[in-house]
């Protein structure tokens, strides 16, 4: 078993996902990243994303089938015979947003087997192996987080089912922070804001506009960095005594104004 520690992010090739992976190299954590593209099509891109001494290992994975998690962890316990974090980030938006009143339950379904039903589970069994290693090496400091969104608590009814579904993993950080606390793995929710990502590309214009009026504090976009810092002084030790805690990372979005 190496001595650096491990970091598994989920849906770590691009956007929020890959800011959290170079954070966490930069300080100096192996970073184990997944994806549903093959190998081929990621790898060289990826591995050109960070410095040449961090260690980057990428696992094509579906985080939505249930059956494919095993496999996942063989490959990080085989490798690497460890786990550290775990960063729940692979999420989906609805492929056409729709009024609630007209949303399709196919929609719903993808969505919510993306963005809870495989992380909710996949974290079930990275729990199991990270009190196994807790108990076996008492002065291991393993870690769990979840990045949700500002739709956690903002309602927007033309995405109902991603509001839902980001709702859903906000209580699963809690109830595993909740879980775990006598093991002393402590697990938080991460609540990015408006970030600049392939995800958001679509609306900038629309973003760019309500910035611009006021609708953050910091007027500005995110940016993935951002997020990669938060979840590092977690991860790290920096923000101790707050396990189940919800960090916002939003500009200032989430303070109510007059």
């Amino acid at each position: 078993m190496q001595k650096q520690p491990v970091a598994l992010i989920t849906g770590g090739t691009r956007g929020i996902g890959l800011g959290i992976a170079q954070c966490l190299a930069q300080a100096g954590y192996t970073i184990v990243v997944t994806g549903r593209r093959a190998p081929s099509e990621v790898e060289p891109q990826l591995k050109s994303q960070f410095d040449a001494s961090a260690t980057v290992h990428y696992v094509p994975s579906d985080i939505r089938d249930l059956s494919a998690h095993p496999a996942l962890l063989d490959v990080v316990s085989e490798v690497f015979g460890r786990l550290d974090v775990l960063v729940n980030n692979a999420g989906v938006a609805p492929d056409v947003r729709k009024d609630i009143l007209e949303a399709a339950p196919e929609s719903y379904d993808r969505v919510m087997d993306i963005n809870v039903k495989g992380p909710y589970f996949l974290t079930q069994r990275v729990a199991n192996w990270m009190v196994a290693q807790k108990q076996a090496s008492p002065e291991r400091t393993p870690s769990i987080v979840f990045i949700t969104s500002i739709s956690s608590d903002t309602a927007s009814p033309s995405r109902g089912d991603y509001c839902l579904s980001k709702a859903a993993l906000s209580m699963a950080a809690k109830l595993f922070a909740v879980r775990l606390a006598e093991y002393d793995i402590p697990t938080w929710e991460v609540r990015p804001g408006i970030i600049a990502s392939d995800m958001t590309a679509g609306v900038k214009s629309k973003y760019d506009h309500l910035i611009a009026d006021g609708l953050l504090l910091d007027r500005r976009w995110g940016q993935p960095e951002d997020i990669g810092r938060a979840v590092r002084a977690l991860v790290t030790g920096e923000v101790p005594y707050s396990t189940g805690s919800a960090l916002h990372i939003d500009g200032g979005f989430a303070i109510s104004r007059l």
